[in-house]
């Protein structure tokens, strides 16, 4: 007895740091918002993964692994796309709230499998189909305007397009990961892409007078180097390790409602109904795309019967799913 209590409250434990992930996260995200007007977007990312980079390096410097060209030429690539995905991120949030920044940039979950076609010639699911007609719906309420119709703003289709950086880099981590120290490739990609930060932000943008920085924005990037990066990061790679794929996706999924909460509470932004609907597409898409694939494979599994053994999954079945789901959230 004693035994399975201290599995489960560990069990609860590490899925609590994935939801404490995600809060810093869907933080961060109003953290750059409420900063990226007095520091210019570019050089935010580059001091944000500078800071990241030198602190994970010397947190596991006793790994002492040696850096050959095969971790530099895989984590200057992920630095390259990882550096995109926040700077057009960042960017966005300069034309754009971050309740719709924290939402539109998790569509890089749905982008994925799509763009891993084109990479893999592995077709999308029929759970990636209905994932991604759910999520155009989201964003097609998240873009209605009342009176004056539909319309993205520029913020909005550079938020996209981030998601669009974003899905490239995880397919490239997947690509480049087997066989290296991803802790190390982590902290090659981190500061290639604070270089990048601070090269494109020299060229592009107003350099920040450091010396003139109000506490709050010190804080703000603190905050966005140390917690957003290597902390959040931590605690996912520690947890994801003790929980079982499908809850661990649907409690990292909560970035965006994190995200949007904190809007609210600290920005005073306003949810519409428009907005909450489309939001809340936008979250189902999320779900069916990365939460009921695995708990399908699951149920296979439970039942000793491979995929080739059972019928191809149609909407009805999805959409069957997603009842179940909603009737175990009330229990």
């Amino acid at each position: 007895m004693v035994m399975t209590h201290f599995k489960t409250a560990s069990g609860l434990g590490y899925k609590i740091m994935l939801l404490i992930a995600a809060a810093i996260w869907g933080l961060g995200t109003v953290v750059i918002k409420s900063t990226v007007d007095d520091f210019p977007p570019a050089w935010m990312v580059g001091v944000r993964f500078v800071i990241a980079g030198v602190l994970l390096g010397v947190i596991t410097l006793h790994r002492r692994r040696t850096v050959d060209a095969s971790h530099l030429r895989a984590g200057a690539i992920l630095g390259v796309f990882l550096f995109l995905s926040y700077w057009t991120n960042s960017t966005g949030l300069t034309d754009t709230t971050a309740s719709n920044s924290s939402f539109l940039t998790t569509l890089y979950v749905v982008i994925i499998p799509f763009l891993g076609w084109l990479i893999t010639s592995k077709k999308p699911t029929a759970y990636n189909i209905v994932a991604a007609l759910v999520c155009v719906a989201g964003v097609g309420c998240v873009s209605y305007a009342g009176a004056s119709g539909f319309s993205l703003r520029f913020g909005d289709l550079i938020t996209l397009l981030s998601a669009l950086f974003l899905s490239i880099h995880v397919l490239l981590t997947a690509k480049y990961a087997p066989g290296r120290d991803m802790t190390l490739l982590t902290v090659i990609q981190f500061l290639v892409a604070g270089a990048l930060g601070f090269l494109i932000g020299g060229i592009t943008e107003t350099t920040p007078n450091f010396t003139t920085l109000s506490t709050d924005t010190l804080i703000n990037l603190a905050y966005l180097g140390v917690f957003a990066s290597c902390v959040a990061l931590l605690f996912q790679n520690t947890a994801v390790a003790h929980v079982d794929p499908a809850p661990a996706s649907l409690f990292l999924a909560t970035e965006s409602v994190f995200g949007v909460c904190f809007s609210i509470l600290l920005l005073g932004e306003m949810l519409t109904l428009p907005l909450f609907v489309g939001f809340a597409l936008i979250f189902a898409g999320i779900v069916i795309s990365e939460y009921l694939p695995l708990r399908a494979e699951k149920k296979i599994a439970a039942n000793q019967k491979s995929p080739e053994q059972l019928a191809p999954m149609d909407v009805e079945a999805v959409l069957g799913e997603l009842d179940e789901l909603g009737e175990s959230s009330h229990q």
